[in-house]
């Protein structure tokens, strides 16, 4: 598993700690967490998770009319740094 999948299912794993269980999706560039937030959690809890999403790249809560509350979490994948970074495409 790539540092970033690393990284974020250790944030995962946090929010589930403190009872906010969350999904782990790979991507091309990134790894993502996402839980559900509850409208009954509390603000020491809502600190506590923010605490623990601070530690990604990115973070934002997506909020709809409907109440419901997404908490999200980005972990970029590291750039290689050796080798053909240019791709096919880059010039010389």
């Amino acid at each position: 598993m790539p540092a970033s999948g690393v990284s974020a299912a250790a944030i995962a794993a946090r929010l589930s700690d403190i009872g906010l269980p969350a999904r782990v999706e790979e991507h091309d560039r990134y790894a993502s967490v996402r839980v559900e937030v509850p409208e009954s959690l509390s603000a020491d809890l809502w600190r506590e998770a923010l605490e623990v999403v601070a530690e990604a790249d990115r973070f934002g809560l997506l909020a709809t009319s409907l109440n419901d509350r997404t908490l999200w979490a980005v972990v970029h994948k590291a750039v290689p740094t050796t080798g053909d970074v240019g791709g096919p495409s880059h010039q010389r």
